[in-house]
């Protein structure tokens, strides 16, 4: 059952705090999700305090120099000069003060105010000038910290402090153990600071400000001599990666040019590359699915005037992928593995550059006729009887006639035959066909095929991690990716690696951040910060975006050093609370401070969503009827947006339940709560553990299969509500699944006797009612469970719209326009939905 809670940040470990609802309150009343305001000190998960004990100050460390003019100093550092006489006393005091490790409980250290302030300081005999960088002494048995110091000043007591900014390398970061994935050299500006004893430096360091480069060997080329350097801030709120903003006060010895490598496209690397700001944007959707967060992302950038065009997408499942074709024809689709895919775009930049053609102005698709259906064109069959090439029309790499052989293949159309007798053909059989090759690459150069290096905009995606899962009982916990089932999460990074995109958006399981102490969570963002991307990481749930449903989500944003890093935009909805929030990342969720004022949109629930579909059996196999009923809340107008007059649904069919679980599921009373505990032959424990009541003689279905199943009754031991649960109108579920079996989940209608159908879980995941699933029904359920949820990925295009328009700051929230659903409704009403068609030629589908 859920509970309500209210989500808090803690510094440290962070806790989930319960509130202790009244005996009579709704476990399901809608509550606004807040975090708590994170202290200054609070610096992550896997940081440490750097604040050192020391009392004695060493008589070898002073201030050397005149002190820096009063007025100037109050200018620079005012907070050490306000009402100082009024708090002279309260300094003083703070002497016989512990000036160690602050304890879990402070949020703050204490003021130190300021006598004076000085230019420069000497400790064991060297010279320290104010922004110097150097060593300071850490904890016993520690390693030494590194600070730049920017404050140099005589406390009104007489100690002789110095405030420290600190830097961190990559291991005290949230990246952790994955550091070795970063430049050992390179450190990260932090927007900490805090005051301690002078003779706590103990050696000078040569930090230098470097250019963010993606072209990571010029980078390293370039690198003037340092003990470290640095181009990147660190900050925990969100576990943020990103560029240092001008006029910080750094100096830099090295140029501020900020580069990108796009030499595989014909541009020299390490030159700098002008930011494309036009309308048009071109999106790249790894593991795809049926395309729900390329639809969802493409939808919010234009409710932020930017034209985001889903291009490629990539997914194994040959269903998904004729969904995704069907809805978005204008999309190439390529229903391969993304390893594949990976290595063919290596060997398609090969064909690019044999025959001449990066960096070339690529001809408008417009002038290449769509002739591949035309036999006649390619004239008769040889009156020979040997098969002759008539052109190639599609290339994969990978082993598509099923011979053990993987290499680069190419579909061939033969002359005077049709699409039905294409082949795949290894490129080694097809050595006297060159000139059939070359028309192939240099038409698919044109029409955009395949992306090379720079030339995508944006790549999303959701790797599978199956090996994180908690129903697999044999996880690695110790090295999670040496299991195959999680290694999709490296090829999305290499794929990264390869294209160097201007943003990177990707999706994953809350398990991601929990398992093995969020061991594959770290491990991507030390990919994209050693790639020199910036990165982000938050959890979203689905609910505060205006679903019925609960469904948190990681989303990890990477952006170019010559981007704005994307924020995360901040709910609109409230939401009923269901399941747990993961307790090490819990600071990452996307939520409101709690002293911010709200006004949200009230939570869905399942009625808002769903009570104007037409009734249905458990019997109904139409793929498609039109509706029965008027829309009869703003979710259900706004679900239905058309410009066709006369819309029809899609996919409103259930799984078909066998006889038995169907007779079961009729006999479920028609009442909130109403699960397989209803049914006659129980006892219910004051434990309420359910077991077989042995006084009765046990009923029997027509099958002679008993009407209470045993799995039923033993599920969770006995303790479940689940089984043959029906759902109410006033409730949510907690995330859709990609399974309908009412076995062991709460998942039946509310008033009629079957599941939810496709299309009603469709709606709970916030699916236009004019997207068309194809596949047998359970790959349907498969489907749109396995989706990101639109509404979510809507308002992450709406931020990245804005990023890309340099709309938005260095924050890691947004705050989302008034009635941003409202607006996303309108543009649905004056956006056509895409025609079908056909699923487009086999140019651009591998297999």
């Amino acid at each position: 059952m859920s509970s309500t809670r209210v989500l808090r940040s803690r510094k440290g470990k962070e806790k989930v705090v319960e509130e202790n609802p009244p005996p009579n309150i709704d476990e399901h009343d809608p509550i606004k999700i807040k975090t708590k305001r994170k202290s200054k000190s609070e610096k992550g998960s896997s940081s440490k305090e750097k604040k050192v004990k020391r009392d004695v100050i060493d008589s070898e460390c002073q201030f050397v120099g005149d002190p820096i003019p009063d007025e100037e100093a109050r200018q620079l550092w005012p907070h050490r000069y306000i009402n100082i006489d009024l708090k002279k006393n309260e300094a003083s005091t703070s002497k016989s003060k512990s000036r160690g490790k602050k304890g879990d409980d402070d949020d703050e250290e204490d003021e130190n105010f300021a006598q004076c302030h000085f230019q420069q300081a000497v400790v064991d005999g060297c010279i320290y000038n104010l922004n110097d960088d150097a060593y300071v002494k850490g904890e016993k048995g520690e390693q030494e910290y590194i600070a730049k110091i920017v404050e140099l000043f005589k406390t009104t007591d007489g100690r002789s402090l110095f405030s420290a900014r600190w830097f961190f390398k990559a291991e005290d970061t949230v990246i952790e153990l994955h550091g070795d994935l970063v430049d050992k050299k390179r450190v990260f500006m932090s927007e900490l600071k805090n005051d301690n004893p002078l003779d706590c430096i103990t050696l000078k360091l040569n930090i230098v400000q470097v250019s963010p480069n993606v072209d990571l060997v010029a980078k390293k080329a370039a690198l003037p001599p340092c003990d470290f350097f640095f181009d990147m801030k660190y900050s925990p709120k969100y576990s943020t990666f990103s560029n240092v903003p001008q006029g910080t006060g750094i100096h830099s010895e090295t140029s501020s040019t900020i580069s990108r490598d796009a030499s595989s496209d014909g541009v020299t690397s390490g030159t700098k590359v002008e930011c494309k700001k036009n309308s048009e944007m071109t999106l790249l959707d790894l593991y795809s699915g049926c395309g729900a967060m390329s639809t969802g992302l493409c939808l919010g950038a234009a409710t932020a005037g930017v034209n985001l065009v889903t291009k490629w997408a990539v997914d194994v499942n040959e269903y998904a992928c004729e969904s995704l074709k069907w809805n978005h024809p204008e999309t190439e689709v390529r229903n391969e593995d993304a390893g594949s895919f990976l290595s063919l775009l290596k060997e398609w930049r090969k064909l690019c550059q044999k025959f001449s053609l990066l960096g070339t102005t690529q001809t408008p698709a417009s002038y290449f006729m769509d002739d591949e259906n035309d036999r006649a064109a390619y004239g008769p069959k040889p009156t020979s009887g040997e098969f002759e090439v008539g052109k190639m029309v599609g290339i994969c790499y990978g082993d598509p006639n099923k011979l053990n052989k993987v290499c680069l293949h190419f579909k061939v159309r033969w002359k005077g035959y049709g699409p039905d007798d294409d082949t795949w053909e290894p490129l080694s059989g097809l050595k006297n066909c060159g000139e059939s090759i070359q028309d192939f690459v240099i038409r698919g150069y044109n029409l955009n095929i395949l992306p090379l290096t720079g030339a995508v905009d944006v790549i999303c995606g959701g790797p599978p991690c199956q090996g994180i899962s908690g129903f697999n009982r044999f996880r690695n916990k110790d090295e999670p990716l040496k299991d195959p089932k999680n290694y999709q999460l490296v090829v999305f990074m290499d794929i990264v690696e390869y294209l160097k995109p201007r943003f990177v958006l990707m999706e994953n399981v809350v398990d991601i951040v929990k398992f093995a102490g969020g061991y594959l969570a770290r491990y991507a963002m030390g990919r994209l910060v050693g790639l020199d991307y910036q990165s982000r990481l938050g959890m979203m749930v689905a609910g505060t975006y205006g679903l019925p449903q609960f469904r948190m989500r990681v989303f990890l944003w990477g952006a170019l050093p010559t981007e704005t890093l994307p924020p995360y935009p901040l709910p609109t909805h409230e939401v009923v609370v269901r399941g747990q929030i993961p307790t090490l990342f819990e600071q990452n969720v996307v939520a409101y401070d709690e002293e911010h004022p709200l006004k949200l949109e009230k939570a869905l629930l399942l009625k808002d969503a769903i009570s104007d579909l037409p009734q249905v059996t458990n019997y109904e196999n139409r793929d498609e009827f039109p509706h029965e009923r008027a829309p009869r809340t703003k979710f259900q107008k706004f679900i239905r947006s058309s410009k066709e007059e006369t819309a029809v649904i899609y996919d409103h069919r259930p799984l078909l339940l066998n006889i038995d679980d169907y007779q079961r599921v009729c006999r479920i009373p028609k009442r909130k709560g109403a699960n397989f505990r209803d049914l006659p032959g129980l006892v219910i424990h004051p434990d309420k553990k359910v077991e077989v009541d042995d006084s009765v003689e046990r009923e029997l279905l027509p099958s002679n299969k008993p009407l209470v199943p045993d799995y039923a009754i033993t599920y969770q031991d006995g303790y479940s509500f689940k089984p043959f649960g029906r759902l109410w109108w006033d409730e949510t579920v907690p995330t859709v699944v990609t399974r309908a079996e009412p076995h062991n989940q709460v998942i039946m209608h509310p008033e009629q006797d079957r599941v939810l159908t496709v299309r009603e879980n469709a709606r709970l995941q916030g699916f236009p009612d004019y997207y068309k699933l194809f596949g047998d029904i359970k790959e349907r359920y498969i489907q749109v469970g396995n989706a990101v949820a639109v509404p979510v990925a809507r308002a992450l295009g709406f931020v990245l719209g804005m990023a890309h328009k340099g709309l938005c700051d260095d924050q890691p929230l947004f705050t989302l326009p008034t009635k941003f659903s409202r607006l996303i409704a309108e543009q649905s009403l004056s956006v056509e939905p895409e025609d079908s068609g056909s699923l487009g030629s086999t140019l651009n589908v591998g297999q």
